[in-house]
């Protein structure tokens, strides 16, 4: 009987022929035969990561961190990055709240929730919710993400009791304060870990921050402050993070080498330009041309407009033509930053600003999925940062009668919905149009379609309403169209 050569390979009857005709270098049956664990000479310098990201992080942290900070300083893609980063996550307006406390009728409580979010935009105003008195809220929230993004995690803390008329102020404090370099066991089976103090479930304790010297963090003397006071915010990466990771880490050397490669061609591209060749005398001797010699005791001579020279006798000359930057560099180029954007999750165009090849297909194909990793981002910010912070000012400020509400009644009104920032789309007509159609068909409602534009329905129906009301007393009608039609589409064809 004939077995299939899988089924002999693993009965030991497979025939010696077929066995013969394997390379060599494959792998023999009964072994792993994972080409991620292959060691041949291509891998020979590849041992991988064996241990855990937390235990990697020890002497890597600092220098990731001074790195993404100079990148942030001095390369102009980084620096797009962290601005793409504030304004798609946190955006001109900050995230909105609007309270949805309700009565026990299930209506809203609409008086309640308007004295709740005029006092909640009276203490986000300048000057007021932060310690120092330098930030609004919505600098805050875009501080916080900036800082997240360049170092990998930031800390704030909350003040309860500041003398701001809400007893709840923020104190922004960078990653340099959590100091690192402090590693400790604890009697109780917690630890600390690169200056966080966990229990044996790794959940926080205490933050242990360096005693800030002039405008650095780097005494050894240490302030324990309660987790139950401190905002520490990074994506975590690994099951047991304490501390959170650049974003540009995966990136930063494509970015630092592609900075040293456009400033060695731009130098080259100067010299080029500026140099035109040179005298060459197989035969030695000193230059007897018009111009005499330079400062340095070289040869020179001056190039006009239009002009020509006789060489000296047993002078040739070799122009000086270094055809670089060339063809080459531009698609290069793109591939480099093709790979940066992925480091950062961003698509390449909006890294770049590069539109060329792109129709409105890719671009809206491009923008989805980046929108997607900003959306996702939105919720992560809003809770661990918007939640937190409202279920912490709120009591602070009915108890200092910021809010005039009940203290006893709070439960009822910790009721927060955020709106982040949304976008509008490349062909804003044709989404219109599809909304309506959703709306027309039962598909999706008004108030989820509000939400998606970043609104909330309850202050769209109050604009309506007003502007309504100021139609009629001016006598005007605001009649709109009661559906949108299909528009002729020839036009709006994608190129290419």
């Amino acid at each position: 009987m004939r077995l299939p050569r899988i089924f002999a390979r693993q009965s030991g009857r497979e025939d010696p022929r077929a066995r013969s005709a394997r390379p060599a270098s494959a792998a023999p049956w009964g072994r792993s035969g994972f080409a991620a664990a292959g060691v041949e000479h291509v891998f020979a310098g590849w041992t991988g990561a064996t241990g855990t990201l937390e235990f990697d992080l020890r002497g890597a942290l600092l220098r990731m961190r001074a790195r993404s900070r100079e990148l942030a300083r001095d390369n102009d893609y980084m620096k797009h990055f962290l601005q793409l980063v504030c304004s798609n996550v946190v955006g001109p307006q900050g995230v909105k709240l609007r309270v949805q406390a309700r009565d026990p009728d299930g209506g809203l409580d609409e008086a309640a929730n308007r004295l709740i979010e005029a006092a909640w935009a009276r203490w986000g105003r300048h000057g007021v919710c932060t310690a120092d008195g330098r930030l609004s809220w919505i600098e805050v929230q875009a501080l916080a993400m900036r800082l997240i993004a360049r170092d990998g995690e930031v800390l704030l803390r909350e003040l309860p009791g500041f003398g701001n008329g809400y007893a709840y102020a923020l104190q922004l404090i960078p990653a340099d304060a959590l100091d690192e370099s402090l590693h400790r066991g604890l009697t109780d089976g917690g630890e600390i870990r690169y200056g966080v103090e966990v229990d044996r479930w790794n959940r926080p304790v205490a933050y242990w921050l360096r005693v800030r010297e002039r405008d650095r963090y780097l005494g050894t003397a240490h302030e324990r402050v309660p987790a139950a006071q401190m905002l520490h915010l990074f994506l975590a990466e690994d099951a047991l993070q304490s501390r959170g990771l650049p974003w540009v880490h995966a990136s930063t050397r494509r970015l630092a080498m592609l900075g040293g490669f456009e400033e060695a061609a731009i130098t080259n591209a100067r010299v080029g330009a500026a140099k035109m060749g040179f005298f060459a005398n197989p035969e030695g001797g000193a230059f007897p041309g018009p111009d005499g010699t330079a400062a340095d005791g070289l040869p020179q001579m001056r190039a006009d407009p239009g002009s020509f020279e006789v060489l000296p006798q047993g002078y040739t000359f070799q122009s000086f033509d270094p055809d670089y930057p060339n063809g080459e560099t531009e698609p290069f180029l793109k591939a480099m930053l093709r790979g940066v954007a992925a480091g950062l999750g961003v698509s390449y165009t909006s890294l770049t600003g590069d539109l060329e090849g792109t129709n409105m297909s890719s671009i809206r194909a491009g923008l989805l999925e980046e929108r997607g990793v900003w959306m996702g981002l939105q919720q992560w910010l809003i809770e661990r940062l918007h939640d937190r912070v409202f279920r912490n000012w709120l009591p602070a400020a009915m108890t200092t009668q910021a809010v005039p509400l009940p203290l006893m009644r709070l439960e009822k009104f910790q009721q927060p919905h955020w709106f982040p920032r949304r976008w509008t789309w490349v062909d804003p007509l044709k989404d219109a149009q599809t909304a309506a159609a959703s709306v027309a068909l039962g598909l999706q409602s008004r108030t989820a379609l509000a939400a998606e534009q970043g609104r909330d329905i309850q202050t769209v129906m109050a604009e309506l309403a007003e502007e309504e009301r100021l139609a009629a007393a001016a006598g005007v009608s605001l009649a709109r169209p009661s559906a949108w039609q299909p528009i002729d589409d020839e036009e709006n064809q994608d190129d290419g």
